[in-house]
Order: structure tokens, then sequence, then C-alpha cells
């Protein structure tokens, strides 16, 4: 079935461009940028948000603190590392960058969100909303294409002899923010839950068995928006890389028998060479490229592919069926 897709453009002071220039533009101008923590909220009225509900001002609240989230990792990597949007071709974006202005808009965005955020909160606490409720609402629920209980099954191939592995990843719980699958591998549970975020990126503390990411995927993808996160490699003795990503294409799709707004993105970076024999890992880095394929409501994974040197960062994994929990 043929993707959808539609261009969205944001607009700053004296300019009009696409989310991904922008995106690119701040990552080029990163040593101007300050970190997060030293910008200020810009108030907002809470009276603004008076006809809204708990549960509404509960859900805008997530919305705004992912999104901030989300803007703060970004002014926090540009100021403490000055890093370059590497493999974007730098010379498409000269116009948009000559129209920035030094002190970076992101960081403009980010004290609106607190400010909206802290509005927010004097308008629940004036409701009388109570703390945040823990479970996921139930509209929320409705609308995931998995619910509790459900078996997603994958098919996994790893590593450069591309050996074979039964991945079944079963939702045990759906919390505000999160959704918690129980793993198995190759029959085997495994000890440690794979927690993702909705909108996909893996939110577990801890290392475990599958290889995972951070920060990568943002709320609302659209088509042409380039994205920058790390790449987690599966077991505790292995090791991260950076990863950038464009997508390249949106809309409805059915895989394994099942609905999805997916969202295609193409990988693209640098992860490190390959461990010596020693088990040490070699100076220097190689190119990786691979393609992702998410559920926009859910960031349910349906497919992810990695090619590279290194590889602790080989993978192929496919959606193959979902086996329904009795209801």
């Amino acid at each position: 079935m043929p993707m959808m897709a539609s261009p969205v453009e944001d607009r700053a002071p004296g300019c009009t461009i696409a989310p991904f220039l922008l995106a690119a533009a701040l990552a080029l101008v990163g040593g101007c940028a300050t970190r997060s923590d030293n910008v200020k909220a810009t108030a907002a009225d809470p009276s603004t948000y008076a006809a809204w509900g708990c549960e509404r001002l509960f859900e805008e609240s997530d919305a705004v603190q992912k999104r901030a989230a989300d803007v703060a990792y970004a002014v926090d990597s540009r100021a403490g590392n000055n890093m370059i949007a590497l493999g974007l071709g730098v010379t498409v974006f000269w116009p948009a960058l000559l129209a920035m202005r030094p002190d970076g808009l992101d960081a403009e965005q980010l004290a609106e969100l607190k400010g909206r955020y802290e509005a927010m909160q004097v308008a629940a606490k004036r409701q009388q909303c109570g703390p945040v409720p823990e479970g996921m609402a139930p509209k929320r629920q409705a609308a995931l294409p998995v619910a509790v209980g459900d078996r997603l099954v994958y098919e996994e191939r790893t590593g450069t002899s591309q050996a074979l592995h039964a991945l079944v990843m079963q939702v045990a719980v759906l919390r505000r923010d999160q959704i918690e699958f129980q793993i198995q591998l190759d029959g085997q549970a495994q000890d440690i839950p794979w927690r993702q975020d909705l909108v996909g990126n893996p939110v577990a503390a801890q290392r475990g068995p599958l290889l995972g990411w951070r920060r990568l995927l943002k709320a609302d993808l659209v088509l042409g928006q380039v994205l920058e996160g790390d790449l987690i490699a599966a077991g505790e003795a292995h090791s991260n890389a950076r990863v950038r990503g464009q997508v390249v294409a949106t809309g409805p799709q059915t895989v394994a028998g099942r609905s999805f707004d997916v969202a295609v993105i193409e990988l693209f970076g640098d992860v490190p060479l390959a461990r010596t024999a020693a088990g040490d890992i070699a100076q220097g880095s190689t190119r990786l490229d691979g393609v992702m394929a998410v559920d926009r409501h859910s960031g349910v994974l349906l497919r992810l592919e990695l090619r590279s040197a290194n590889g602790d960062f080989v993978l192929r994994r496919r959606l193959q069926r979902v086996e329904v929990a009795a209801r």
C-alpha cells in the first residue's frame, strides 16, 4: 500500500523553513547554544487552561514535558559536544543557517515549553486534579494497535553471521507514558523487561539482551524530519554509537495482519570499529546505515535493519505476526 505524507513548515521571525532544515541548521550553530538548565521559563497565563478538564491537562502536560526533554537534549548536546550534523549535505542548509539568530531558537522554545508546563500545573492545582494517574487513560488504550497480553512475534538476525533468533515481546503493562513488554528470546524468558515511551524510545536504565536506542524517535514524525540519537548495542560489554535519521515515508500500512500508522526512517551514522581479538574497542569508526519502521500512535517497532562492519550493529528485526490475547 503506498505511503501518504504531508510536509509541515515551521515559521520563525524573518524566515520560513521546514522543520528538518531547522534541526540541521541548529546543529551546525551548536557553539552558540546555552545549556538547557540556564533557560528561564517564559511566563504563561494559567487562565488559558481554566476550561480544560483534568485528563486533558494531564495529557497536554505529558506532551509538553516530552517535547521539552527532546529540546533540552539537543541544547545540551550542542553546548557540551559542539556536534556537527554529519551526512546531511551542509551546503543545502546555508540559507536557513544565515536566517538564524546566533543565540538559538531552541532556547526560546524550551523557555516557552517551561512556561506552558508551569501554567498547566497551576491550572491543575486550582481544579484540585490531584496526582497524575500512573495507568494509561482508557481512551488512549483504545487508540493503541496493541493491548495488554498481545504477543508481538519477530524474526531477528544479528551479527555478521546473521544468526537467526525468535523474539517475542508481550505487552505486560500500559503506563501513562510507557509500554512495558516481557521478552522471550529463543524461547527463554528474559529478566530485564523492555520499556519504551509512546514514541518508541526504550527507557530501561540498564542494558538488556536486545539492541536499542535512546532519544532517536520524536512525537508526530513527519516527512523529511531529521532525527538524532544513540544506538545501544546489546550486552553490558558492548558500545554505544551516534546515529541520525530522516523520515522518508509516512502513512497507513498493514503489517503482520494489523493496521498501523507507519513512519519509515532511513538511518545513517558512525559506529565504533569492531572489537579486537582481546575484546578491546578499536580506535576509530566505521559507517552505519539502515532503516526503521515504527507505528506513530504507539511507537511499536515494525522493522529495524542495520548494516555496519561492526557486528554489534548488524541487525534485522521484523514483525512477523501479532498474537491477540484472550479478551
